[in-house]
């Protein structure tokens, strides 16, 4: 049974360089923390630094270590190799003590920010409070560290916002608007990033949407496509408001995790693309590969306009309240369906060629995140 595989299968990775200082991993607990860490725990050699928002250490060690029970067969033989410690993006100091900041300065010569709330909903104050205020927080920490030799940023892909065009590497502030306080809060943090790269070794890596493993079809966020897949899947998707010739911009968390920790010698200042550019499936071929997976019928689309003035207020209407709060939630995901961002990662792609790193393209492992995803009931197990 698929839900009972290892989540993630190793691919080639190249770790000559990484027995140097200590690493500290943000967000070691959410979606591409937890892959992030794995890989750095069978990878490499490094001891990892792992700050949870919990009420102490012993509390984060705990959350840590439940953690690791689902990522490797036997969490104590890295035991020795994460130190989990409590800490708040939103409190002043990230909550820490001078003991752990000076223990901090002292051993940690890498830091990856993976933390950030992934919520489309958030009013923007409560959304900057954690992905601007936080990433700030975060470089202070950073401007501590004696031995820094990096400050790996994870931000979006979506910080093109509303977008229609290229969208490059080099790109940033392009009068865009954004669709959700996630996409304008990444936003701005990048720009915090950006503001201190004359005084810190960072870097910024935008991926978009991302999927599971592309080996195992692991993921323990079903958000974003799996949304209609679920309800296609029962039935219940007659119509989505989308452009059929829209891009939709997928990648794995394997990708993302192996790119991250692959670049870590790039030079500084840089921000990367983990995107599938080019190869970016359209809303139409996913359409299609989802029907071939299912065998059902076709997926009509409607114009996301015509579906918001015509098709919405009478499916409001006739909702039950529990429908009408289902379709509020979900809604949120569908601006990613009818996007006119066509992104470029041709920098990215050739700083990713010597490591042997590419984006697969999603027609490779669809069926993989399909079966995972039915097997563990859309997220109601895992």
């Amino acid at each position: 049974m698929i839900a009972n595989l290892p989540h993630r299968m190793l691919l080639p990775t190249d770790t000559g360089a990484r027995s140097r200082g200590d690493l500290l991993l943000t967000g070691s607990t959410g979606f591409l923390g937890m892959e992030l860490l794995a890989r750095l725990l069978e990878d490499t050699d490094r001891r990892v630094w792992a700050p949870v928002r919990a009420g102490d250490d012993a509390e984060a060690e705990a959350r840590l270590q439940a953690t690791l029970a689902t990522l490797v067969p036997d969490p104590g033989t890295y035991s020795e190799r994460v130190v989990a410690f409590a800490a708040d993006l939103t409190q002043p100091g990230l909550g820490l003590g001078a003991r752990r900041r000076e223990e901090i300065a002292e051993h940690v010569s890498e830091i990856i920010h993976a933390a950030a709330s992934v919520s489309f909903t958030l009013p923007l104050e409560e959304a900057r409070e954690i992905n601007v205020e936080g990433t700030r927080l975060m470089l202070e920490l950073a401007s501590e560290c004696r031995t820094l030799t990096r400050f790996a940023h994870v931000s979006t892909a979506y910080v093109a916002g509303d977008h229609s065009g290229d969208f490059g590497e080099a790109d940033h502030d392009l009068g865009q608007g954004f669709n959700n306080t996630y996409e304008q809060s990444k936003w701005e943090g990048e720009r915090l990033v950006n503001a201190r790269a004359s005084e810190l070794p960072v870097q910024i890596f935008r991926p978009s949407i991302v999927v599971g493993h592309e080996r195992s079809g692991w993921t323990a966020s079903f958000n974003v496509i799996y949304t209609p897949l679920r309800l296609y899947a029962r039935g219940a998707l007659p119509l989505i408001p989308a452009r059929r010739s829209a891009p939709v911009d997928i990648v794995p968390v394997s990708y993302v995790a192996r790119s991250i920790l692959a670049l870590d010698d790039a030079d500084a200042g840089r921000t990367f693309n983990l995107v599938a550019g080019p190869d970016a499936p359209t809303m139409a071929e996913l359409i299609d590969l989802t029907v071939s997976h299912f065998d059902g019928p076709q997926i009509r689309t409607v114009s996301p306009a015509v579906y918001r003035r015509t098709i919405e207020p009478v499916l409001m209407q006739r909702a039950t309240s529990a429908q009408r709060r289902w379709m509020e939630q979900t809604k949120v995901f569908f601006p990613y369906f009818s996007s006119g961002a066509r992104f470029r990662d041709d920098a990215t792609r050739a700083a990713l060629e010597p490591h042997g790193v590419r984006a697969p393209a999603l027609r490779e492992y669809f069926e993989r995140l399909i079966d995972f995803a039915v097997e563990c009931r859309w997220g109601g197990r895992k």
